[in-house]
């Protein structure tokens, strides 16, 4: 008998399982239960002959086979889309986009909302994730990672500099005694990321110079140290374009200690040339340039 032709709902089911990675996140927003889900994709892998996707620790990837599958389905969604083409808008759609935490708060957050005022019917998902880049980037279309990336098959190019620099508040600073070198950071708490869930080469290297630093308050989010740092609690290893806007802190070892980092946009090799990515990523180098 001739292999049966992948059915169109277990297409489109792959597609949303693809992008989000769970596959409860997309029986969510398809309206349908985990199982038909899973019933759907198992579907397409028997219509296929061979999985298109599989369980990572960070949730489903897409297979070679499964990226065959992927492209075929993002095409009859832009196809669908173009059916439902209304007015004449030029940009519209759906633009998902990863990036870390402070990245996302400070430059993403209103790059993207100029963008959609300027297109309404363009819909925006934004994930905020520290992490290296995917090879697989099957969930994003762009991704916005802190050092340069090792990617294949993707377009990558810097889109802005910063530095980690060490901040405190000015009251702790007088209680427990400015630090004058490095080596005398060994007295203080050091305020950052949890060391095994630090998942950044860059960030990582930010602290080898560092002395061990006593008991800290250490946080996977970037706005937990900042607040930590405020309240008093240590020395802040903090990205300085949000550090230096806060007027509680006070640079710390200023001159003698920072880390420079980049951070970079990458998309798959199609991206640049899809025109809702073009827009998206034309609109954060706008308002980072500003």
């Amino acid at each position: 008998m001739p292999p049966r032709e992948p059915q169109l709902d277990a297409l489109m089911t792959f597609l949303a399982a693809a992008r989000l990675g769970r596959y409860t996140a997309a029986a969510e927003v398809l309206g349908v239960n985990h199982s038909t889900v899973s019933r759907r994709i198992a579907s397409l892998e028997d219509a296929m002959g061979g999985r298109v996707l599989v369980r990572t620790a960070a949730g489903w990837e897409v297979t070679p086979l499964g990226r065959r599958a992927l492209a075929v389905a993002e095409r009859i969604e832009a196809s669908v889309r173009e059916l439902a083409e209304e007015g004449g808008t030029a940009v519209q759609g759906m633009v998902r986009i990863a990036a870390p935490e402070a990245f996302t708060s400070v430059f993403l957050v209103p790059a993207l909302a100029a963008l959609q005022e300027r297109h309404p019917a363009l819909a925006v998902e934004l994930i905020a994730a520290t992490q290296r880049v995917r090879q697989n980037r099957s969930g994003v279309d762009l991704e916005i990672v802190v050092g340069r990336p090792s990617v294949h098959r993707a377009f990558a190019t810097p889109i802005s500099a910063y530095s980690l620099r060490l901040y405190a508040t000015p009251a702790y600073l007088e209680r427990a005694g400015a630090p004058a070198s490095i080596a005398e950071l060994e007295l203080h708490p050091l305020i950052y990321y949890i060391e095994s869930s630090l998942q950044v080469d860059e960030l990582d290297l930010a602290v080898q110079v560092l002395p061990a630093s006593p008991a800290s308050i250490r946080s996977t989010s970037v706005f937990a140290h900042v607040e930590a740092a405020a309240a008093g609690a240590g020395i802040g290893l903090l990205p300085d374009f949000l550090a230096d806007a806060d007027p509680r802190l006070v640079r710390v070892l200023d001159g003698i200690y920072s880390h420079p980092l980049a951070y970079w946009a990458v998309t798959r090799d199609e991206g640049p040339r899809n025109p809702v990515v073009a827009e998206a990523l034309g609109a954060i180098r706008e308002h980072l340039a500003r």
